[in-house]
């Protein structure tokens, strides 16, 4: 695919034209559904490590293998949507969760959670490939399309923020196989709206095999690369199991790209990377997604173990990010085509950043209040520049790609949220270490010996707030540097005609 090389669409039919909201309010639903579950599992793990009597580095496997899979199986699922059907492939990623769902519930030990929570990442993997590629068939206006995919790009974003505020109320006032049993009816309610409102679409027919072996090649690496990522601040970033994650990933790596050069139908068609636009975009994404998961994966912690916040009170904090990335996302779709999509990402980004380094004056003393605006503020930038970022990779994508082009989005957003949680894990225990020997060489006990205990602790106390504060300032640093680079992104020149994109450079 050359970067003036654009698909025509067919026009809409009728009950397309009547339907479209319909049909994005359903992915909407599943995208919501799936996104929260991760973060609403992390509430209930200290319940798990109680119930199943386990310690909190094998509860960690619970949330561990779910990411795996997910990660693993998104690029599998977004070439078969493209290839077999969407909506079919939607389907079967539904009816799975929801299975997977109600067997978490059920879970009666370590192993027994794990497994099922593998085949729950394995179904959900299957959702964002498939829905971005949904929106993109269902919506033909350019200008209409733009708007569907910014509302579901801050929905997607939304549904790690409600993760606390649905959680907290259900571990709170029942126990921790509640946060799997509502996955069941809500999971009944999304099936049943897609049965109902989506159209069966598939890309160009195709006469190669699926690519297993590309496939598998790519599985591994991912596998490995995404367990290091996770474990590695466990294991030492420099152990055995550390160096034999990152051989394993470059080794397999290779092979994948070596596969996919001589497929005839590749799993991930790398040609796709020849458009800058679509390179540079995800590049783009990468930074600023892993400067902001790095940095905000810490204030449930901060909220809950210095200000003293209960899970539901922690969950409240983030309503108004909530509100404002909607709000924004929808402002930013509807400004596709009208601002230059990287003016925009550069102006949001930059306020993300902003929003971000607030929390580097982070203090055990501040009110529910001091978080709550600081997020508002991150988020509503980050809204808009997500919803610029999807639409720019739908448009240059040609729609019979379309599935495996969001399948490399979701997978780049995982990976560098990965990416932003192993190093701020690592930046904040060497800055903590860093800053107790420095906070105690410029402290006196004035008082007497009883006070030592007392001493100590308020020294660690500091030592682990300054730690903080500069895991904050990192990461406000990486989202600059990504809003700064956001202008280096090739912006199509487009013309509209009844609706439809007829020339781009």
């Amino acid at each position: 695919m050359t970067e003036t090389q654009i698909a025509t669409i067919p026009a809409p039919s009728a009950r397309e034209n009547k339907m479209r909201w319909w049909v994005l309010i359903t992915v909407i639903f599943g995208t919501f559904l799936g996104g929260m579950d991760q973060t609403v599992v992390g509430l209930a793990l200290p319940k798990m490590i109680s119930a199943f009597s386990i310690s909190v580095s094998d509860a960690a496997w619970i949330s561990t293998a779910y990411i795996l899979a997910a990660a693993v199986f998104v690029p599998i699922w977004g070439k078969l949507g493209d290839t077999a059907g969407r909506k079919k492939i939607y389907l079967i990623g539904f009816i799975g969760f929801t299975v997977a769902s109600g067997l978490c519930a059920l879970a009666w030990n370590l192993s027994s959670m794990i497994v099922f929570r593998v085949i729950q990442g394995l179904a959900v993997s299957a959702d964002y490939p498939t829905a971005m590629a949904i929106i993109a068939f269902t919506f033909k206006d350019l200008k209409e399309r733009a708007q569907a995919l910014g509302i579901w790009s801050g929905a997607f974003a939304m549904s790690a923020v409600f993760g606390p505020l649905v959680g907290g109320p259900l571990i709170d006032n029942f126990n921790w196989r509640m946060v799997f049993i509502i996955n069941i009816p809500l999971g009944i309610i999304g099936l049943l709206l897609a049965i109902f409102f989506i159209d069966e679409s598939v890309g160009e027919a195709r006469e190669a095999h699926f690519d297993w072996w590309g496939s598998g090649a790519l599985a591994t690496a991912l596998f490995s690369l995404v367990l290091v990522l996770d474990r590695g601040q466990t294991w030492g970033w420099s152990s055995t199991a550390s160096i034999i994650s990152y051989i394993t990933t470059i080794v397999f790596g290779i092979i994948f790209v070596l596969i996919e050069q001589r497929t005839a139908e590749p799993v991930v068609d790398l040609r796709l990377f020849k458009n800058s636009t679509f390179t540079n975009t995800l590049s783009n994404n990468f930074v600023v997604f892993m400067g902001m998961m790095g940095s905000m994966f810490l204030i449930p912690v901060f909220a809950e173990t210095y200000l003293g916040y209960g899970a539901t009170k922690t969950g409240y904090l983030f309503i108004p990010m909530a509100a404002a990335m909607m709000m924004a996302a929808i402002i930013g779709g509807r400004l596709v085509g009208k601002i230059r999509a990287n003016y925009i990402i550069f102006a949001s980004t930059l306020v993300a950043a902003f929003g971000i380094s607030i929390f580097s004056a982070i203090d055990a003393r501040m009110t529910a209040w001091d978080l709550m605006w600081p997020l508002a503020l991150m988020a509503f930038g980050m809204g808009f520049g997500m919803s610029q970022r999807t639409s720019l990779v739908a448009l240059v994508t040609p729609p019979d790609k379309t599935g495996e082009a969001s399948a490399i989005l979701a997978l780049v957003r995982n990976i560098a949220g990965a990416f932003g949680t192993a190093l701020s894990a690592t930046i904040l225990d060497n800055a903590v270490n860093a800053a107790v020997l420095r906070v105690a060489e410029n402290s006196a006990l004035q008082g007497a010996a009883s006070m030592t205990e007392a001493f100590v602790g308020l020294i660690i106390l500091k030592a682990q707030i300054v730690g903080y504060a500069t895991v904050f300032r990192t990461s406000a640093i990486v989202v600059a540097i990504g809003a700064v680079g956001a202008l280096w992104i090739k912006i199509p020149k487009q013309r509209l005609a009844s609706g439809e994109l007829v020339d781009a450079d």
